[in-house]
């Protein structure tokens, strides 16, 4: 399954009911008449599969008499649904109507009459003119996920035309209205159970929508849906929970989504991805402690003049070469409090607070702790769509520093900002854009993909 998408990113103003979705799915009739494309060949299947009981039973023929007759093995040759169409039941589902459509079937006749003659042949059905109404409910069932089912059926035959072959085929043809009626009687009473069936079977693809999808080691995402689908004139949308959690430990974050609304225009399907849900990301993230790093100097550059040693810090704080002479350091960062993500117009921002414990390695391998800076960072992101998966990529924007605690005297910090910037952009930057760049699962049914996908960051 192929669809068009248009992927947005939604800031939030106010803060509403923790009711509200953080992600939004709309399927607009675009993109309803692409599922009716794939919906029909799933009932004309299920046409196909009609079983037309043996018809038998007497008949008086003037001016032959009774006849005894018996119509048998009757098989669907062909079925043809060449015209459809599908429109939207505000507040219910979706109308669908198929038009025009035709069943061919072959079968066997046999007659006995005037008490000894037998005769036997076969026969041609061409059912025309078929049509058939259907509405279909879409709710959501009690794990999240989307469920249809077929109400109101209808199903009313044109007309049936019958043709004998062999033997005394013209026999048949004095009373072939009597048995175009059992016919029509019989394909009518069938018709609208298989729809349902048919329309039931899109129920197996609905349930494959990834309610919980795992995203790494430290977390999952939630997609389950927090009301049911809502049905307009102009689309079907889907109010999804969004929520990124730890595995295994769904704890709320202290913030809740707030109302957002998507507003189409030419594609299949949107998808608004609101701030709570990368916020969310960040919270679970941080509490997993995955958004700390250990920074030794072998994940430097080996062309940098700048080394994690403390000769090069002793350059800018003297007493740390005197304490600690000729040791190879290591650092710490780590943030202190949750990332805070805010959306502007195709502008991402992260603010991260964050603090940066520098450690001398002894001989022995025991760290002796120099100091701990805080540091505040702003990033911009950049977020692309990669099969069907949501990644990004940061730059730093700026960065500023100041002394929390130090264990080798005071000392100025701002010498330090050169080798924190170059520390962030050689280091840590590139292995967060490693795991940006893995993305996480969006909302998706099945093998679904998504081509021609546009995003935009919004604010709203």
């Amino acid at each position: 399954m192929f669809l068009c998408c248009w992927l947005a990113l939604v800031a939030l103003i106010s803060m509403t009911l923790s009711t509200n979705p953080g992600v939004k799915v709309k399927l607009t009739e675009k993109g309803l008449d692409y599922g009716r494309q794939l919906g029909m060949a799933s009932i004309q299947q299920r046409l196909k599969t009609i079983q037309v009981p043996d018809i038998s039973g007497t008949q008086k023929v003037s001016p032959i008499g009774t006849v005894q007759y018996s119509l048998s093995n009757m098989q669907i040759v062909d079925c043809g649904l060449p015209k459809s169409s599908v429109d939207l039941v505000p507040g219910t589902g979706v109308r669908l109507q198929i038009g025009n459509a035709f069943i061919s079937l072959h079968g066997n006749w046999r007659v006995k009459y005037l008490r000894i003659i037998k005769d036997s042949g076969s026969f041609d059905l061409n059912v025309n003119g078929l049509t058939i109404t259907t509405s279909i409910d879409i709710k959501s069932d009690e794990t999240g996920k989307p469920a249809v089912s077929s109400i109101n059926c209808a199903a009313i035959v044109g007309s049936v035309t019958i043709k004998f072959h062999g033997g005394a085929s013209w026999l048949y043809n004095l009373f072939k209205n009597f048995i175009d009626k059992a016919l029509r009687n019989e394909l009518q009473k069938q018709i609208c159970p298989l729809v349902a069936d048919a329309v039931s079977d899109l129920n197996s693809q609905l349930k494959t929508l990834n309610v919980v999808a795992q995203v790494d080691q430290y977390a999952e995402i939630e997609y389950s849906m927090v009301s049911s689908p809502t049905v307009s004139k102009s689309s079907i949308d889907l109010s999804l929970k969004g929520e990124f959690y730890n595995i295994g430990k769904h704890q709320e974050p202290p913030f809740s989504p707030a109302a957002f609304s998507l507003t189409p225009q030419s594609n299949m399907l949107y998808i608004g991805v609101s701030v709570f849900t990368i916020n969310s990301a960040a919270f679970v993230y941080n509490k997993a402690g995955a958004l700390s790093l250990y920074i030794t100097d072998d994940m430097i550059p080996q062309g940098s003049p700048i080394r994690l040693n403390t000769r090069t810090f002793g350059a800018f704080i003297p007493q740390i070469a005197k304490q600690f002479p000729g040791l190879m350091m290591k650092l710490l960062v780590k943030t202190v409090k949750n990332p805070a993500i805010t959306f502007e117009p195709n502008n991402v921002t992260v603010q991260a607070t964050s603090t940066v414990t520098a450690y001398a390695i002894q001989p022995n391998t025991t760290l002796s702790p120099l100091f701990v800076l805080n540091l505040e960072t702003s990033v911009s992101a950049q977020v692309f769509v990669s099969g069907i998966r949501l990644a990004g990529a940061v730059t730093l924007n700026k960065m500023d520093l100041t002394l929390g605690t130090s264990y080798v005297g005071e000392f100025q910090v701002r010498p330090l900002n050169s080798i924190l910037q170059i520390v962030l952009k050689v280091v840590v930057i590139p292995k967060l854009n490693v795991q940006l760049a893995k993305g996480y699962p969006l909302p998706t049914l099945g093998k679904m993909k998504l081509v021609n996908t546009q995003l935009q960051v919004l604010k709203v």
